[in-house]
């Protein structure tokens, strides 16, 4: 029900959080992690503070109390992945691309992701623009610098084919 609520008021995919919440905490609402991630999300106070209160004209960051709230956690990431979409990642149009690059820039930053490609971002845009998804998928398995982010890009969808 969170994820529902969730996912129609930010406008973005359903199955996409509940897979994310599968894969980042397996749906323990209590977990914090050693870099002090928070919840069903694994929301980073940091994170949230500089992009979601940000955007939503807020001064501060939320607290871990509130982070463990797991319709608050649910929220706080669904606007993450909401802004992604529409700043850093704006300009993919292809759906299953745009899906993949969510994926790897909610574990790991868009920068960082984007940065793969070409270190200005609309270029970095431009050459993802050109690509098939399977090339995308292919590009991000074989070049993007976090050793952790092929394996994520695959457990993410794989996870919500289970749900």
């Amino acid at each position: 029900m969170f994820t529902e609520d969730a996912a129609s008021h930010h406008g973005v995919d359903e199955k996409l959080l509940s897979a994310i919440i599968t894969v980042e905490s397996g749906g323990n609402p209590g977990v914090v992690s050693r870099s002090n991630a928070v919840g069903l999300m694994q929301i980073k106070a940091s994170t949230a503070e500089r992009e979601v209160y940000r955007m939503q004209g807020r001064c501060g960051q939320p607290s871990n109390a509130k982070l463990l709230d797991p319709a608050k956690n649910i929220d706080i990431g669904a606007a993450y992945i909401k802004i992604l979409q529409q700043s850093a990642l704006y300009g993919i149009r292809d759906p299953l691309t745009l899906r993949y690059a969510t994926i790897i820039s909610y574990a790991n930053g868009a920068g960082a992701l984007l940065h793969t490609f070409s270190r200005d971002r609309d270029q970095a845009i431009a050459v993802i623009e050109a690509m098939s998804p399977d090339e995308f998928y292919q590009h991000v398995q074989n070049k993007h610098p976090v050793a952790q982010a092929p394996r994520y890009l695959w457990k993410v969808p794989t996870a919500g084919r289970t749900i």
